[in-house]
């Protein structure tokens, strides 16, 4: 991983802290995976011992869950705790109508059902993370079953974009349900609702990393500011408006 510049890490350690102050007792909260959603985790933690907060968390993926454990939430399924007063995690890409893209961490499937879970979906991003259009930067993450990779590429590429199976440690990269990652770069995304819809048609998806018409809130660090700006949708036409 490369070293994260001082004045990022920053703008993440502040919409870390402005997440923190949406956490009320007795809450069931959702935790992201990332960088990002790990300062969240890190500092939910902490005020939870010193607050001795009534609080229930589910975890997106196992790297969260043991961390979260180790720092001394309680932490439970989506099955024992599927209602969520809250999910907080970060993006890979915010557009301005707040739709995302998600699943650097090949952690999106478990990310979007807790998210879908939750009254209310908080993004936290640095301001790099903002982009004109979804596409811009990142590629979107397809989760993919194993045997479905062959068919899953060559539709991908039927849809204009260049697919390529996500590698790590020398390996496949398999995630936490044993499934394969195909990053698939369309460019610049014209219509990421019909897009996602295409993608959810193809045998072999388990899930993709567009999530769409989800957010409730997004929590952007400035890097020239140093300010947290919160960003809530509204009607497309209008774009986002503060908060």
């Amino acid at each position: 991983m490369t070293a994260i510049k001082a004045e990022v890490a920053a703008a993440r350690d502040r919409v870390a802290e402005a997440a923190l102050k949406l956490v009320e007792p007795g809450m069931v909260v959702g935790l992201g995976t990332g960088d990002t959603a790990r300062r969240f985790v890190e500092r939910l933690a902490k005020r939870a011992t010193e607050e001795r907060l009534d609080l229930v968390c589910v975890a997106t993926s196992k790297q969260t869950e043991d961390l979260a454990r180790a720092a001394g939430l309680t932490v439970r399924s989506l099955l024992e705790a599927p209602q969520l007063d809250l999910a907080v995690d970060g993006a890979d890409e915010v557009a301005p109508s707040l739709d995302l893209i998600k699943g650097g961490g090949g952690a999106h499937t478990r990310e979007k059902l807790v998210a879908l879970s939750a009254a209310r979906f908080v993004v936290t991003v640095d301001a790099t993370k903002l982009v004109q259009a979804l596409g811009d930067t990142f590629p979107v993450p397809i989760e993919v079953l194993a045997e479905a990779i062959p068919l899953v590429t060559r539709a991908l590429e039927a849809l204009g974009a260049t697919a390529r199976e996500r590698e790590r440690d020398g390996g496949p990269w398999v995630t936490d349900l044993g499934n394969r990652i195909v990053d698939a770069n369309f460019g610049r995304i014209a219509d990421p609702k019909a897009l996602a819809e295409q993608l959810d048609a193809i045998p072999g998806v388990v899930e993709h990393g567009l999530f769409i018409g989800m957010t409730s809130l997004v929590l952007v660090g400035d890097l020239a500011t140093e300010t947290v700006r919160r960003l809530v949708p509204r009607a497309p036409e209008s774009g986002p408006q503060k908060a």
